[in-house]
């Protein structure tokens, strides 16, 4: 029915009975929420219907929006005061449960074995929260006065102490060098100079993310000062400060420089603790202001060695030093391939391994580097096999990608060992007594257990006598069945067919190999791409920054074998569920105030793409310029030319080595995925070839893979226009590394492989 404005306006007509009932409902009984219809971006016909709170109260409404207003106030409050989501343990502001096991005491003991015994070549000072009275001598490090500065290890804390330690240098003297090589040997940079150290103090100077350093700019230094910019030096002036590997001179000592600041000319400094400022209710407590483990005794007194001798590389006896051996660790679960396989031969192709020398030359002058592979046949949880070792090497020996490594030219320079978990942590003393009380819960990463079944009829491990070689090893049992789940498998075949368990243990296996035999761990997905001379040279224990983050990545490790700093990791990681992901390290060494033993390198030095893959320095990124890592397998279009162009002289030079992460599912040469080694190898590169072919056929290749139907010509020519047009960086320096053992190139520093 029409109805009449109260302006006397015409009367206006409800378009329907329905909407004229819900307006009066509306009006009479309004509800708490009430329907907003939103057009539909692209579609003209629909709207989108959404309830939102009804504003219409009456006399209700101021109220109630009071009562929201302090309520709102009240809880903003107690949360800005105990912190949104914060632990009841954090009573430092930290983010995490503290982990530290250890008192004041024994912090003050690692510092100074570890300085004592030369693993300390820095200048950056020991934290305050230390506590040392005295500046302890350190024989890696040359006189040289110096302010105090603060220490870019010390974290924020509550302790009141006056200012960091530094130490007092009484070793040689160091010679900081110019290297280049000399004409006409200026096609290939020069072998490091023997016996060379790196210091790492100028290159954190030129590197260090957390003060603005970019990647790029830190390979420029690292290339020039190492002389990997051979007969292509574009800058002027003077080098001196880019100049970070320098010789020890053994005629120098500082003794006599130092004698007037020591209490007694014919003693070491005497270490008298100082005692951190007091807080109210701890009088007396010389752990003051270190956060315990809750709800953990403090640890018994670390056991440590006697401190070792540092001795400049000249005035050994021999060319290595038996107390820093110089071995690379790697470790494999399951069957070989390309990624190993790579591994090593960027090995060959970088380091001094003496190759370039006939079989009867004399002993060499310089210490050649081993590179260790620990092979894990098998699943990381399966059970002990006892013919693991005979098995292992069968495997190696029918491995198209394995077999080349065990001719006799590289026997002195690459080897092949069994992993046995229970061999390794009852070889670790700090643990070996305890570590089975954690067997259930052994795979810890990051506080996140994968718990592993007890197997059926699993029988104790057996003990073996001194002097008896250990066959028993973690591998896949006969009986067993090549299922794919997470505790049988074997590899990664894809990012969601991913082998965890071994990636968890190798994050502990890594720890085990430095601390039992000392050297360097690299993760199985690491390129080298320079001579380590220098980084050898450098005693003290490292990884690198884990991006953006201060956090380790250890998947570059390097620590001294039996060394203070790895029992206090062990026996920290033993009350902590031996977890040993690089994160939970990271706080073992921070609540320690030990992160200056453990020296957290710029990822420059070892991952060059990684800021980039995480939006970081892309206006000046180095060379090449990966925005993910899945760059370096499936090079873009648009810089598709470098690899080819470029080569291996234009792949992060100036770095030491290369972490493409992961991607063990992706070959590095999808056109040629077999060894190609030449005429020493030839079979392993036809059965390889065979196996290609019989899997791009859907056929199952006999054993000794015989079958006609996909057999390969050794003779079969093959064209360049079959070849892929745009080589991928994976696929070029792999084609790279495989062009010096065929004999038809020199390794990156100009030396033939002598057969």
């Amino acid at each position: 029915m029409p109805m009449v404005s109260p302006s006397g306006a015409l009367p206006f007509h409800r378009s329907s009975a329905v909407r004229e009932k819900e307006e009066l409902l509306s009006s009479t009984n309004p509800g708490w929420f009430q329907p907003v219809l939103v057009p539909i971006p692209g579609v003209r016909s629909r709207r989108l219907r959404i309830l939102f709170p009804s504003l219409r109260l009456r006399r209700q409404r101021g109220p109630l929006l009071l009562c929201f207003a302090c309520l709102a106030v009240v809880v903003t409050i107690i949360l800005v005061s105990r912190g949104i989501g914060r632990p009841h343990w954090d009573q430092d502001s930290s983010e995490e449960p503290p982990t530290l096991v250890f008192r004041r005491e024994d912090l003050q003991r690692i510092w100074n074995w570890e300085i004592a015994s030369g693993h300390y070549p820095s200048r950056q000072s020991i934290p305050k929260e230390i506590s040392l009275s005295n500046s302890p001598a350190n024989p890696a490090l040359p006189p040289k006065s110096r302010t105090i500065s603060p220490s870019r290890y010390r974290p924020p804390s509550a302790l009141a102490v006056s200012a960091d330690t530094d130490t007092l240098g009484v070793g040689p003297k160091r010679t900081y060098l110019d290297i280049q090589s000399p004409p006409p040997n200026v096609s290939y940079p020069p072998r490091p100079v023997p016996g060379s150290v790196a210091d790492l103090d100028v290159v954190m100077k030129h590197c260090d993310f957390s003060q603005g350093k970019y990647v790029r700019d830190c390979l420029e230094v690292l290339r020039v000062g190492a002389g990997l910019d051979n007969n292509k030096r574009t800058r002027r002036g003077s080098f001196d400060d880019w100049k970070y590997i320098y010789t020890e001179d053994t005629n120098s000592t500082a003794l006599e420089q130092t004698i007037d600041q020591q209490e007694d000319p014919l003693q070491p400094p005497i270490y008298r603790p100082r005692v951190a400022a007091k807080h109210k209710g701890e009088d007396d407590d010389p752990n003051a202001g270190l956060a315990r483990k809750r709800g953990a005794k403090w640890e018994a007194a670390v056991s440590l060695p006697p401190t070792l001798t540092h001795r400049p590389a000249a005035s050994l006896p021999e060319p290595c030093d038996m107390d820093n051996p110089r071995v690379f660790h790697m470790f494999w679960t399951g069957p070989f391939t390309d990624k190993p396989y790579l591994a090593l031969l960027s090995f060959l192709f970088t380091q001094n391994t003496g190759l370039h020398e006939p079989h009867n030359a004399p002993a060499p002058s310089v210490c050649r580097p081993q590179f260790w592979m620990w092979i894990n046949p098998g699943p990381a949880a399966a059970v002990p096999n006892p013919n693991a070792l005979h098995d292992m090497f069968a495997q190696l020996k029918q491995s198209p990608w394995a077999a080349p490594f065990l001719h006799p030219r590289f026997h002195d320079v690459i080897t092949f060992r069994l992993w046995n978990t229970t061999e390794q942590l009852d070889g670790v003393p700090e643990i070996r007594d305890e570590w089975r009380d954690l067997r259930e819960t052994l795979f810890n990463s990051g506080g996140h257990v994968i718990s592993v079944p007890e197997a059926e009829g699993e029988e104790e491990e057996s003990t073996v006598e001194e002097g008896e070689e250990d066959t028993t090893a973690s591998v896949h049992s006969t009986n067993k069945g090549d299922g794919d789940d997470l505790l049988h498998r074997t590899g990664s075949k894809s990012s969601t067919e991913y082998d965890r368990l071994s990636v968890i243990l190798s994050d502990m296996a890594r720890f085990v190999l430095c601390h039992r035999f000392g050297g360097v761990y690299l993760d199985a997905d690491t390129i080298l791409l320079r001579d380590w001379e220098e980084l050898w040279g450098w005693k003290g224990a490292f990884a690198y920054r884990w991006s953006r983050l201060e956090k380790y990545n250890t998947a570059v490790l390097r620590m001294n074998r039996g060394s203070a700093l790895g029992s206090f990791l062990f026996r920290t990681a033993l009350r902590n569920g031996l977890d040993f992901h690089p994160m939970t390290v990271s706080r073992y060494t921070k609540d320690a105030y030990l992160e200056g033993l453990l020296l957290r390198l710029p990822d420059a030095l070892f991952d060059g793409a990684w800021l980039n893959t995480e939006f970081y320095q892309r206006d000046r990124p180095p060379q090449p310029y990966f925005t993910e890592f899945g760059d370096f397998f499936d090079t873009p279009e648009q810089s598709s030319a470098a690899p080819q162009a470029l080569g291996f002289d234009g792949f992060f030079k100036g770095s030491y080595s290369y972490h493409f992460h992961n991607f063990w599912w992706k070959p590095f040469d999808p056109a040629r995925n077999w060894p190609d080694l030449g005429p020493h190898f030839l079979a392993g590169e036809m059965a390889a070839r065979r196996a290609l072919r019989a899997a791009e056929a859907g056929q199952v290749l006999t054993t000794d893979g015989a079958d006609e139907d996909v057999g390969v010509d050794a003779e079969e020519k093959e064209g360049v226009e079959d070849d892929k047009r745009d080589l991928d960086w994976a696929a070029v320096l792999k084609r790279t590394f495989e062009s010096y053992i065929r004999g038809e190139r020199a390794n990156m520093y100009g030396e033939w492989l002598v057969w």
